[in-house]
């Protein structure tokens, strides 16, 4: 593993345990060179998941966006982290089991969706707005009238 501070390859494990529910291992790392201490997390990846475009371009899934689309939505929000991090490996584990391996961004979003409403009803809103495109405060308000009701 190469120490992201400064470079060097030489770095050395010094703490191994489970990790989001037994699907990761965290991996405490010390750099042998500049002693500086960095995490990492290891994962099972079943198989390489590609992500079908609108337009039907295809791309690798990355891991990374779909945490990024969670941590957006959520920020600010008094959501537990380990929730959240059930709820993406939930979602990888969704997207790996599709027959193929070839997932259409939608289902992506909808599985998202799907989450954030059982974690935070204003997270869920936050990334509807922008999976959905909402451009005036109608919208939302038509979204939240169906949506969540009352």
């Amino acid at each position: 593993m190469i120490c992201p501070f400064c470079g060097s390859e030489d770095t050395q494990v010094k703490d191994s345990r489970p990790a989001e529910d037994g699907s990761a291992i965290r991996r405490r790392r010390l750099c042998g060179a500049c002693d500086a201490r960095f995490t990492t997390f290891e994962r099972v990846q079943l198989r390489e998941i590609m992500i079908v475009k609108r337009s039907g371009r295809r791309s690798v899934f990355d891991r990374d966006k779909l945490e990024r689309s969670f941590d957006i939505a959520l920020r600010k929000r008094d959501v537990d982290a380990e929730r959240v991090a059930l709820s993406i490996n939930d979602i990888v584990r969704q997207l790996e089991s599709h027959a193929d391996g070839d997932v259409p961004s939608h289902r992506v979003g909808e599985l998202v969706m799907k989450a954030l409403a059982d974690l935070d009803q204003v997270a869920y809103v936050r990334y509807a707005s922008v999976y959905r495109n909402f451009r005036e405060a109608k919208d939302f308000e038509a979204f939240v009238e169906k949506e969540l009701g009352d």
